[in-house]
């Protein structure tokens, strides 16, 4: 019997060198993460059961863990590098069938999708043509490179906050002139967008006609917009505020939102009509210097593109030339009540079985998931330092089984040897 336990002794703590060779030997993969042998102890057993005075027979190699601990973070020069920081895989799709991976060494291919190096496609949420993610079922995730086409401006939001301390201009006496200062009490501007991309410039001018009450003008280009009633008069809306500096919002015109419109011959860009909504709601009055608080609006010309970015949800953007971004896709992670219960498929890849449970999928950042970080890698989670020293220790372990066959070869051989 003292043969068996000795072989078995031998082959588990070869066993465990291999384990503990592969763990070195993927210190440098990305992803990657360790393993360790778990063995148990081996009893013959009886017709009638075992005793307390059973001697063991060895021991076995029960099975191989994975260790799934978090690598270390490295960062990178590549933006479609991505390391997971916390819990989950990337799903990655082989051809219509699924695995799961911790390494995030992506790049394009030809065809525009995120593959890794054996050509797998990293899946996630597609995206519209408008930027919205649409999390209805993952599959494999597809950039394009293609220019982002021109907006025209339809919505411009300005806030404003105005001196109540500045002089009444009387309408009678004083008409309006854009090119006057004297006939308007300020004045800002904000570049907007025609149907082709083409800027222009959009001034604002505010005449205080009385106590909270003040007259808004608009230009285009330098030219008055037209009042839509008679065209040949500047358009002029009317803001009351209340006596804490608020928007009156029932007697002002249009509550604070009022309509522009340039006819698309007065343009001269070969556009069509400039029509939009000029929210003002968000104008004050104060005892204060005129400043702009809020001001923005929704066109923009047409961008190439010129980078793509991930953020920590996990949201591919594409970034173009005229300070644009666009959602192209998502990445979705999948987590599993038992990871111990995937099974390794190479090429840093694992499979899903009984005993790991049904894969859940998420975004990163929500739920349990963990977020992604971009332009970066996670590092194999082996120790090297312990490694080493657990390899000292199974040569012992191999040297002493060794050691066992000799001193029961001894045995045998003075049995032998008796006369």
């Amino acid at each position: 019997m003292s043969f068996q336990q000795a072989l078995s002794g031998l082959n588990a703590a070869s066993k465990n060198l291999d384990v503990i060779g592969n763990n070195v030997a993927n210190a440098n993969t990305v992803g990657f993460k360790a393993s360790r042998a778990e063995f148990a102890d081996v009893y013959a057993s009886t017709v009638m059961g075992t005793f307390s005075n059973n001697i063991g027979i060895g021991t076995k190699l029960n099975a191989v863990s994975q260790i799934f601990t978090q690598g270390a973070i490295s960062v990178t020069s590549n933006p479609f590098d991505v390391a997971i920081s916390g819990e989950g895989f990337f799903r990655m799709d082989n051809n219509g069938s699924i695995v799961y991976s911790r390494n995030g060494q992506f790049h394009l291919d030809a065809n525009g999708y995120l593959v890794n190096a054996n050509g797998l496609r990293l899946t996630g949420y597609a995206a519209d043509e408008n930027g919205n993610i649409n999390a209805a079922a993952p599959q494999p995730l597809r950039l394009t490179v293609s220019s982002i086409e021109a907006r025209g401006t339809t919505e411009v939001v300005q806030g404003a906050v105005l001196d109540s301390r500045s002089p009444v201009i009387d309408r009678a006496t004083t008409p309006f002139d854009p090119n006057d200062s004297t006939t308007y009490t300020h004045a800002t501007s904000i570049a907007i967008y025609d149907s082709l991309g083409n800027t222009h410039t959009l001034s604002t001018f505010y005449v205080k006609r009385g106590p909270g009450e003040w007259d808004v003008y608009t230009a285009l280009n330098g030219t008055t917009t037209p009042d839509p009633d008679d065209p040949s008069l500047p358009g002029v809306h009317t803001l009351f505020f209340d006596a804490a500096g608020k928007i009156d919002l029932d007697k002002t015109d249009g509550r604070g939102v009022f309509n522009v419109r340039v006819d698309g011959a007065t343009l001269g860009t070969g556009a069509t009509d400039l029509e939009f909504e000029y929210n003002l709601v968000a104008t004050s009055q104060t005892g204060q210097a005129f400043s702009n608080e809020l001001q923005r609006q929704n066109g923009y010309t047409s961008g190439r593109l010129t980078s793509f970015t991930i953020d920590e949800n996990g949201v591919l953007k594409a970034n173009y030339s005229n300070q644009q971004s666009r959602a192209q896709g998502q990445i979705v992670l999948v987590s599993f009540v038992n990871p111990q219960g995937l099974v390794p498929a190479g090429g840093n890849n694992f499979l899903e079985t009984m005993l790991s449970g049904t894969p859940r999928l998420g975004v990163p950042g929500s739920s349990n998931f963990g977020t992604v970080v971009s332009g970066a890698l996670e590092d194999a989670n082996v120790d090297l330092t312990a490694e080493l020293v657990n390899m000292i220790t199974a040569q012992r372990v191999y040297q002493a089984n060794a050691q066992s066959i000799k001193t029961q070869d001894s045995v045998m051989q003075t049995l032998v040897n008796m006369r």
